[in-house]
């Protein structure tokens, strides 16, 4: 390993790709959940206790301009936040936090106005029904294709809330861009289901991401005691837990259920130990050739970037462990429309990743 006095940064070569630096360039020293672009030099940050602040890459300058209510008792707060495809025209963003109702946490989605670097007329879209005496497993990730936006949910510490779809606790939510249901949703004729479930039997789905390329929605979640997943999100279908998962009992080394079951879905790769999965995008820039079309995951509990390659049957063909030596809990990443990618850390820190040319 290299180190440089002038920046923290942290190397890594492997069999598959060039060598990388991780380049530290602030320090926030907060929590922060989400981030997206909102133009060329600027992003718009989610922080766990409740803020929203905006960060010129280029100043390196950071302001709050916003504060919210949130639940933020164990897992709760502020959670993923995502500029709208049609950001120039609308200024909307999206975002997802824990609301109290209550005196308990509820998973919801909401919107704003994102004008002039001030935050305004923000509203709920969704508030979900998955309220629990725990205070954990919240989710929550956003994604959008062309046509609709989805976001995760947690099986909030109640497993069974997962097989169920009477409420909204262990999925992955559809609606139009409105905030509307579509009418095509799977569940939409069901009398007895929620109208905007797309997919269930989910745990702790902590990373989502619609690839375009692919034409794919890809999700990440954590598993209990090993079983983390990688998934393919598909309309209607049931991922298993807890009645199928790959993890252990805490308690025990006792399996979760079955480890596979006829019309339940199986993860494209599982993990097993844990690595703690919480964030996930497909690479789709030029700018590293060596990760085109690759899965990054940000690791809490192994603290690395995992980068993922399938083949075009979407079997994992390769597996890379970036970073390890920074020892940072990876919360989220975020691409750049000119393909540089950032990652930020439970520790309130913004790295951008640099290639190194040999």
């Amino acid at each position: 390993m290299k180190k440089l006095v002038s920046f923290i940064m942290i190397f890594i070569a492997s069999s598959l790709f060039a060598s990388f630096k991780a380049e530290k360039i602030i320090d926030t020293k907060n929590i922060i959940w989400g981030m997206d672009f909102f133009d060329d030099s600027k992003m718009i940050l989610s922080y766990k206790n409740g803020l929203f602040a905006i960060f010129d890459i280029n100043s390196k300058k950071i302001k709050v301009i916003k504060k919210i209510d949130v639940f933020t008792k164990g897992q709760g707060g502020l959670l993923d936040i995502k500029v709208s495809l049609n950001y120039k025209n609308d200024n909307t963003v999206f975002f997802t936090y824990v609301k109290n109702k209550d005196n308990k946490g509820v998973t919801t989605l909401a919107k704003a106005k994102l004008i002039n670097e001030k935050l305004i007329d923000i509203k709920d879209i969704l508030v979900t029904k998955s309220a629990t005496d725990t205070t954990r497993h919240f989710g929550s990730r956003i994604a959008f294709d062309e046509k609709y936006i989805y976001f995760s949910v947690g099986d909030r510490g109640k497993r069974d809330n997962a097989q169920s779809l009477s409420n909204h606790a262990g999925t992955i939510i559809r609606l139009n861009l409105d905030g509307t249901i579509p009418t095509n949703n799977p569940f939409i004729d069901n009398k007895n289901a929620l109208k905007e479930i797309y997919s269930y039997g989910h745990r702790n789905p902590q990373g989502l991401f619609f690839d375009k390329n692919r034409d794919l929605l890809f999700s990440s979640e954590h598993g209990p005691r090993g079983g983390d997943e990688i998934n393919i999100i598909k309309k209607a279908s049931n991922y298993g837990w807890p009645k199928v998962s790959l993890g252990k009992e805490y308690w025990a080394s006792i399996s979760v259920g079955k480890t596979q079951e006829k019309g339940l879905i199986n993860p494209i790769k599982h993990y097993t130990p844990s690595i703690a999965p919480s964030s996930l995008i497909v690479y789709s820039g030029k700018k590293y050739k060596q990760l085109k079309n690759a899965l990054l995951l940000g690791a809490l509990k192994l603290t690395h970037i995992n980068v993922v390659k399938l083949d075009e049957k979407f079997n994992v063909i390769s597996e890379e462990r970036l970073f390890e030596d920074l020892q940072e809990r990876v919360r989220t990443l975020v691409e750049d429309n000119k393909g540089n990618i950032f990652f930020a850390t439970d520790s309130g820190k913004i790295y951008k990743i640099i290639e190194v040319k040999e």
